[in-house]
């Protein structure tokens, strides 16, 4: 699987670019930007139709982050797109002290050509639970369009969930974008945009027993 992250430019930029071929292209939060839910159905804007065309014409399932107004309500989505067609929208699924973005619905997994894509949005990276349920519920990969990174944290993050949950962890934000392993190492890195990764698929298995105190039944005496 060939993914192409974009870091840097607008969405229009990129899909008039000749762009590296790949399977999957990721961009950042600066390719759409505000994505209003009311102007895109009265036709006043086209952000998600272009997003939907480019993943035709460059023949690729294309993820592109914005952030969304419903008439007020602002969150941090991603745009799914594969073969000129939405297949959704994911939303940030937890909002820390208050943000001025709403939590969203829950998590999603995308069955695509590229294979099964779980997303995961911004700040959704800070909690374990959600790359675990993509994990347990089958994603080949998890992918989180993040917008400015610290200095180490997002890629810690990132490792620890790939090692504990099994699959790798792609990140893309602004100027840059990384990928960790199922080991827990950090794979790429790059601050060019556009820039290409292979992830490997990889998925083990390992039975995994433990001991605790509790779960006490009293055996009947008879038997």
């Amino acid at each position: 699987m060939r993914v192409c992250f974009v870091t840097g430019g607008s969405f229009s930029e990129f899909a008039e670019s000749a762009a590296p071929a790949a399977d999957v292209v990721v961009c950042g939060f600066q390719s759409l930007g505000e994505v209003s839910y009311e102007r895109e159905l009265k036709g006043e804007t086209g952000y998600f139709e272009d997003v939907a065309i480019a993943s035709r014409e460059k023949k690729c399932v294309v993820m592109a982050g914005c952030f969304t107004d419903a008439r007020g309500i602002r969150r941090k989505s991603v745009v799914v797109a594969e073969r000129g067609r939405i297949l959704g929208v994911s939303d940030m699924v937890n909002r820390i002290d208050g943000s001025e973005y709403r939590a969203g619905a829950g998590v999603k997994i995308y069955e695509t050509a590229a294979g099964k894509l779980g997303v995961v949005v911004a700040e959704d990276i800070y909690f374990p639970r959600v790359v675990e349920t993509l994990s347990v519920c089958g994603a080949e990969l998890a992918v989180c369009i993040f917008e400015q990174f610290g200095d180490t944290l997002e890629t810690t993050l990132a490792r620890a969930h790939a090692f504990f949950c099994g699959i790798p962890v792609l990140l893309c934000g602004y100027g840059y974008a990384f990928a960790a392993d199922v080991g827990g190492k950090l794979r790429f890195a790059s601050p060019v945009s556009p820039c290409i990764f292979e992830p490997e698929r990889e998925q083990e298995y390992h039975l995994v027993e433990t001991r605790q105190r509790g779960f006490f039944k009293t055996r009947r005496k008879e038997f």
